[in-house]
């Protein structure tokens, strides 16, 4: 295609997007073209994102719990997970569960976010009373737990339909759903990195009851491994299709894949170039989402600040004791300040907000918070 055939549909998409109409796959995959401007990229990802989120880049104080690295499943993919016996391998005792959680509650955090491994002895007892125990112990803390792939597994152990694993949960209290596990929705794509895990539409489907009973949840791409850019692109359709159905998706989170010490560590890491077209047009595409998160764990955080001008409107947060990603190599600090994930901020001219999970702002005095009224 030479250079004025590129222009001129780019020129047409463009109008498309300052007009308000929905871009299509063929529309997807050609802005995934290496020979697309980048730069001509972010500043179309920027007006949507500027148009839904104005000058504000989001933030939270939370922090990560994995309660056992043991999986039944194992996946190519993943660094993180182990078989019983493995010399790495470990389950949190409750004291040990309950004492990160009283950590995080006492550094002011708002959010407690968990997800883990599938242990091969464990029941879904065990991971309801996780929820239970910390809810009647922290009261305040909003818990994101569980992947569509666990609460499926749940559901497998113990004969319940996935509405009754989610009211369970939420009578335990449970907050919300985080977005893990996704990865690409592919099905040749999903028996060459995680050939046991639910599939699509299981995923999909858990998301669809979590959000009928009022849990909101997030949504996960996780690229840069064996995928294709339609594969890519068939991913966000379908997640755009969903949140038309339910609307239930708070913000959607483009996972850069790390292969270190996974069994597709002869994969190379994507480039920053990757990571940023990956995320302008995840915005382009993702009309009815609210935002795009800049995983700061996963880009690096030189990637992620510049993402918030490619069409990436929140960093995450403090993530505090986060271990996936950094099993796989991630080179993130393991934790960020409030002081440093502002900074990150206001150096690229964005104006930083503390939101809670449901994006309701924070308002807060040291360690002690409040959800501003009104939100």
């Amino acid at each position: 295609m030479s250079n004025t055939s590129l222009q001129s549909t780019f020129d047409e998409i463009r109008s498309k997007v300052e007009s308000h109409q929905r871009l299509t796959s063929a529309d997807g995959e050609f802005l995934f073209r290496a020979d697309v401007d980048l730069h001509q990229l972010g500043r179309l990802a920027n007006t949507v994102r500027e148009r839904k989120n104005d000058n504000l880049a989001y933030y939270n104080i939370n922090t990560h719990l994995n309660p056992t690295n043991v999986c039944i499943y194992r996946c190519k993919l993943c660094a993180y997970s182990c078989d019983p016996g493995d010399p790495s391998a470990y389950l949190m005792s409750d004291d040990e569960i309950l004492a990160t959680a009283a950590e995080a509650s006492a550094a002011g955090c708002t959010e407690l976010h968990i997800v883990g491994g599938l242990h091969p002895e464990k029941q879904f007892d065990w991971y309801l009373n996780i929820i239970r125990r910390l809810h009647e112990a922290f009261p305040r803390l909003h818990l994101k737990a569980w992947t569509g792939v666990e609460i499926a597994r749940f559901a497998e152990l113990g004969g319940r339909s996935i509405r009754e694993v989610l009211e369970q949960l939420i009578d335990a209290g449970l907050g919300s759903l985080p977005g893990g596990g996704a990865e690409i929705f592919d099905p040749e794509v999903r028996a060459e990195i995680c050939p046991r895990k639910a599939d699509a539409d299981t995923w999909l489907n858990v998301h669809r009851t979590a959000h009928r009973l009022g849990l909101r949840s997030n949504a996960t791409m996780l690229y840069g491994h064996v995928e294709s850019i339609d594969h890519r692109i068939d991913h966000l359709l379908r997640l755009r299709r969903l949140q038309d159905e339910t609307g239930g998706f708070l913000a959607f989170v483009p996972l850069c894949f790390h292969p270190d010490a996974t069994h597709l560590a002869h994969l190379h890491r994507t480039s920053s170039l990757d990571d940023l077209r990956t995320t302008a047009v995840s915005r382009l595409m993702l009309d009815n989402f609210d935002h795009v998160k800049a995983y700061w764990i996963s880009l690096g955080l030189g990637t992620a600040q510049t993402a918030l001008a490619y069409g990436a409107d929140d960093l995450d947060g403090t993530v505090r004791q986060e271990k996936i990603h950094h099993e796989a190599g991630a080179e993130a600090p393991e934790r960020l300040s409030v002081d440093e994930l502002r900074r990150l901020i206001e150096e690229t001219g964005r104006e930083p907000i503390e939101r809670d999970t449901l994006y309701r702002r924070v308002r807060r005095e040291g360690t002690e918070w409040e959800v501003e009224e009104g939100d």
